[in-house]
């Protein structure tokens, strides 16, 4: 226990460091729906369903948010935060493509790093990294295990929504 209370806090604790300006650009540009009355479309996969459910849900909601669907039709005033495990998630990808080639702004929430071969990094406005390539302890026979995709996100959430907050406050 004590192993796993040590990891998940170093997890945490570099995405506070090394994501922190991406954490705030993604509130400024969801900001932007909430304060021009759009809707902040959360586009969840796999089981960051349950940022989504928690924002919707939570005793203090996310600002102006909506659940994307296939069905949903944006306008010029609503932002996007598709929140994935993986940058390879087909779905995640065919929405982001969508979303670039109708110039509605998104920000993408993901494990893996941005670099040159992360094509949801580069064609999102946004881009926060979970931090998560392996799991976070080892076992006996050398492979890891515990991968919290789902904790770091809210981690994330709960960062991005502070910062909102702050942001539709001062205005």
């Amino acid at each position: 226990m004590k192993m796993l209370t040590t990891q998940l806090s170093g997890l945490l604790q570099r995405i506070a460091t090394s994501e922190e300006e991406n954490i705030e650009e993604t509130s400024r540009l969801l900001a932007q729906a909430a304060a021009r009355q759009g809707s902040i479309y959360f586009a969840t996969f796999d089981e960051m369903e349950s940022i989504k459910i928690n924002a919707k849900n939570a005793v203090e909601p996310f600002p102006s948010m909506q659940e994307w669907t296939k069905n949903t039709e944006l306008t010029s005033v609503d932002r996007v935060w598709i929140i994935t495990r993986s940058c390879e998630n087909k779905e995640a990808l065919a929405l982001a493509k969508k979303l670039s080639d109708e110039f509605i702004p998104f920000s993408v929430t993901a494990a893996e790093a941005a670099d040159d071969e992360n094509q949801l990094a580069n064609l999102a406005y946004t881009y926060i990294s979970l931090k998560l390539s392996k799991g976070l302890l080892p076992t006996e026979d050398g492979s890891r295990i515990v991968l919290p995709y789902a904790l770091s996100a809210m981690f994330v959430y709960e960062a991005v929504k502070m910062k909102l907050d702050e942001i539709l406050i001062g205005e």
